[in-house]
């Protein structure tokens, strides 16, 4: 352990197929903001930032281009996506039915809340490139 090195928080970055339906998705839906971003570009995909770090309370993600201006395949290649599965960001909660009714009020059909037989309730979804959420509180 390094001594008097103290970690101040853990950002995961995310490498998403589709920025505008990513950004759609963690701002419009779950009420992330953009906390800092790459400039935006004028591609072939649309405009947009090839980076982001986003905040929300005292939760942060970044999101980044898988490719670059103009390089975007048609298509998702099933075979380089299939992994993002096996990503779950789990975030703390101190209202999930409150939270649960916002998304349901953005549109989102999701089952509401369940108990786990660990003494939490979570909420699981999943993000335009296949990363699954799980938003928790204690039951």
């Amino acid at each position: 352990m390094a001594e008097g090195a103290r970690l101040t928080g853990l950002v995961p970055l995310l490498q998403v197929f589709d920025m505008v339906a990513a950004r759609a998705f963690y701002i419009d839906l779950l009420g992330f903001a953009v906390h800092h971003a790459a400039p935006e570009v004028e591609t072939a995909e649309g405009r947009f930032s090839h980076w982001m770090w986003l905040r929300r309370d005292d939760v942060s993600v970044m999101l980044n281009t898988a490719y670059d201006s103009n390089e975007r395949p048609a298509a998702v290649d099933g075979a380089r996506w299939a992994g993002h599965g096996d990503v779950c960001l789990y975030l703390g909660c101190s209202d999930i039915d409150a939270f649960h009714a916002g998304l349901a009020a953005r549109g989102m059909k999701l089952d509401p809340p369940a108990a786990t037989p660990h003494g939490m309730r979570q909420l699981t979804l999943t993000d335009p490139d296949g990363y699954l959420i799980c938003v928790q509180a204690p039951a």
